[in-house]
């Protein structure tokens, strides 16, 4: 196996977890490089359902090390419900190691972005208010905290005595919250050290470079169209979930990338606020989500669901750097008569039509989808296993997604369960 890339090719909840969990089985080595417990992913094996938001979908096998890398931000609680979680489900989580250069998620992260999301009224952003943006806003601003400081005493006081005054302050006089003292925080930091020392990586460097010969999987959580520079900003993450991602949150050079796998399903789906310029707000789109089981792992919140959208995902090829597409969901249309692709927008105000995507998203509102029309299979195709079995017309809607992609379709995914799996040579 060469090295690979896992990404989300739409707006994130494409099925990642199902394609880095198969693809894991040919690794030595699987590492989640960004993001945080915003991100919802689900594995369907032997009949048990397993959810993930910060453990490296590859856990569920024996003998994988699965490192939670530098680029992401981790909120204890939540980490260790979600370990708690999986232990309980029988999960080995011998080899799940934590970068000691991730950041830490601290609670006023958290009430920073709840205050923000309910006060934004025309500028909501729809997140999970998990406190992700404030997280990476401290990072960046050189204000967070990392993993390794909560280990060290010195640190860790001189960069509360910088931090705490400053949070404090846009506490109490911006969101008008209660302000942290220096010892509450640092009695949590104490906590805090405690759930993740079983996992912590410290000598990180040297831990990378002996497994710089392993066969790695990069594993990245939401999609290319939430990417913080290449998505439809401000409706975003606060990370870089593209392919070139993979090379900053890991530790690993982009010399280390082989392939960029890019998920995709069969029809669109978005959480959240933001535009969507083939969202169906009728019958199709709400059978849609019904029989696809359209909702957040993470939030429980009905997901909007629309036709695909080929403009964006050549856009999504492009900029995330993929080589080739595991598409997900297509057993969702077995029942339809007619299905849709969108290849290229109407500008309703000029009369423009243009098949490459807009990347002012303030002007999404302006564009119609203009669609090409394919004859649904209505036939259950759950069971099949080899390409050639597949209907015709589904064989021909995946080869017409070829075409205006460029890019092969190598994986074809029928079900939620690892078996339901086509793979294509």
């Amino acid at each position: 196996m060469t090295n690979k890339v896992v990404i989300g090719a739409q707006w994130g909840d494409e099925g990642k977890a199902k394609i880095t969990d198969i693809l894991a089985n040919r690794a030595d080595f699987i590492i989640r490089y960004q993001g945080g417990c915003n991100a919802g992913h689900t594995v369907v094996a032997d009949d048990v359902t397993y959810k993930f938001h910060l453990v490296p979908s590859g856990i569920l096998y024996k003998n994988k090390f699965c490192l939670i890398g530098t680029g992401t931000v981790i909120h204890p609680e939540s980490f260790k419900a979600e370990i708690d979680e999986l232990k309980q489900q029988g999960v080995d989580l011998t080899g799940l190691k934590i970068s000691s250069l991730a950041s830490v998620t601290m609670p006023y992260h958290i009430e920073a972005d709840g205050y923000n999301e309910e006060h934004a009224g025309k500028g909501k952003i729809g997140t999970t208010k998990k406190g992700i943006g404030p997280t990476y806003t401290d990072k960046a601003a050189r204000i967070g905290l990392k993993i390794q400081d909560l280990y060290d005493e010195e640190t860790l006081s001189e960069k509360l005595d910088v931090i705490l005054p400053l949070k404090n302050k846009i506490l109490s006089k911006v969101y008008g919250l209660d302000e942290y003292s220096k010892d509450c925080i640092i009695d949590l930091c104490k906590k805090y050290a405690e759930i993740f020392k079983p996992y912590v990586c410290f000598d990180l460097q040297k831990f990378l470079y002996e497994h710089k010969n392993d066969n790695i999987l990069f594993e990245g959580a939401q999609g290319v169209m939430l990417d913080i520079d290449w998505g439809t900003y401000p409706f975003v993450t606060s990370s870089n979930p593209i392919g070139g991602g993979a090379a900053v949150g890991s530790g690993y050079g982009p010399k280390m990338i082989d392939d960029v796998i890019g998920v995709a399903k069969a029809y669109v789906t978005r959480v959240g606020e933001g535009p969507f310029v083939t969202e169906l707000n009728d019958e199709t789109g709400k059978h849609i989500r019904d029989v696809g089981h359209e909702f957040g792992v993470t939030t429980g919140r009905p997901r909007r669901c629309g036709w695909f959208d080929a403009v964006t995902m050549r856009y999504a090829v492009q900029a995330g750097g993929i080589t080739q597409v595991a598409l997900t969901k297509l057993d969702v249309f077995d029942t339809f008569k007619e299905i849709k692709i969108c290849t290229a927008y109407k500008n309703i105000r000029t009369g423009e039509i243009t098949k490459y995507y807009p990347t002012d998203v303030y002007t999404h509102k302006y564009f119609e989808p203009i669609y090409e029309t394919y004859p649904g299979w209505c036939s259950d195709i759950s069971k099949v296993r080899e390409y050639d079995k597949l209907p015709k017309n589904a064989k021909k809607y995946i080869s017409r997604l070829e075409e205006i992609l460029e890019v092969p379709i190598s994986i074809v995914s029928v079900g939620p369960d690892r078996e339901q799996t086509i793979w294509r040579k």
